[in-house]
């Protein structure tokens, strides 16, 4: 760049590096969605899931390598936790995945004609969800960073409504996520009342339910959206009764929302089972009737683990969280028998 000063292209050259980080594995599902694994250092890796449907292109975005809050029906915690990504590793993943697919004749499709009257190519990441490795509100600077990025015009000029971060619940940083750059909300609920989500969502025993909805309603003065997403795993015996149903339209007389019922993806560690898709049906059909606007998601990509709870990558633990807690599913199914 001959316009910058020689100097401070020397310091540039110094101080500043401009890479991404390596794609050490691509990975192709029957049904279109795609995963990327990616080289974070230090023998850690972070996977990236892209999720193609006919109206939109969802790309599931990593913020940490490893997470700390270790929910028993997710791979990812069974990894255990090694540190935070950077801004740069963060967005990072938006720019490796758009350039992918954009390249990709298989990806690229037309809206349709535009005021100009030339067809104009679809954007083929219209949504981000932080809702891949790790806690987003737990690496906050660097996650914020990475946001104003999203939605920046001159970056990749994202709608706020199309940009959504999931937390299990950490209420001090959704209050400030509120102040500083308000995008959607989803919270991993997982359970309708603290007994349960102390074991199912460990955070629950910090920040306990009161205290998470009284959160979301604040949140909701700033939201983008006029509704907080519930996220809430589908577990066979465990979270799936007639009871804990009722339970949940008790939090949606708190709060607004949309519950979004996951069919639980089963890995081998968990010793956890998915509810019959019958239960399922049943389950989402008690809270349509009580007058919250419920659906249930959507496996996609589980035959390359790229369906939600899946996502493992590569983590050197810091944490030692295996050993320590080598049979919570186990743990899980027993004390709700």
């Amino acid at each position: 760049m001959t316009d910058l000063a020689r100097d401070f292209r020397r310091q540039l050259s110094e101080h500043c590096s401009i890479h991404t980080s390596e794609v050490v594995l691509e990975q192709r599902s029957a049904d279109g969605t795609r995963k990327w694994l990616f080289d974070v250092g230090k023998n850690n890796s972070v996977e990236t899931v892209f999720i193609p449907e006919d109206d939109r292109g969802t790309l599931c975005i990593s913020s940490q390598a490893g997470c700390t809050v270790a929910c028993p029906f997710c791979s990812t915690g069974y990894q255990g936790f090694n540190r935070n990504l950077s801004a740069a590793e963060i967005i990072g993943q938006l720019w490796h995945a758009r350039r992918a697919l954009m390249s990709d004749p298989a990806s690229s499709r037309i809206d349709g004609e535009a005021s100009s009257g030339k067809a104009q190519p679809h954007r083929v990441v219209s949504n981000v969800v932080m809702m891949g490795m790790g806690e987003p509100l737990l690496n906050y600077d660097q996650l914020l960073i990475a946001l104003r990025l999203m939605l920046d015009d001159n970056a990749y000029g994202l709608s706020r409504r199309r940009v959504t971060v999931s937390t299990s619940g950490v209420v001090p940083m959704m209050d400030r996520l509120a102040q500083d750059c308000p995008v959607a909300l989803a919270v991993s609920l997982h359970a309708p009342n603290d007994e349960l989500r102390d074991k199912l969502v460990p955070l629950n025993r910090k920040h306990p339910l009161r205290e998470l909805l009284d959160a979301c309603n604040r949140y909701l003065e700033h939201a983008p959206r006029d509704f907080i997403t519930f996220e809430y795993i589908m577990l066979d015996g465990i979270n799936d009764s007639d009871l804990h149903a009722r339970q949940l339209l008790d939090i949606a007389a708190q709060v607004k929302c949309k519950f979004n019922l996951i069919p639980f993806n089963p890995f081998p560690q968990s010793g956890l089972k998915r509810s019959s898709n019958q239960r399922i049906r049943d389950f989402s059909q008690r809270l349509i009737e009580g007058g919250v606007i419920t659906t249930v998601r959507k496996t996609r990509g589980d035959d390359i683990d790229a369906a939600c709870g899946q996502l493992a990558g590569d983590i050197r633990d810091r944490t030692r969280i295996e050993q320590r807690l080598p049979e919570r599913g186990t743990i899980i199914l027993k004390q709700e028998a």
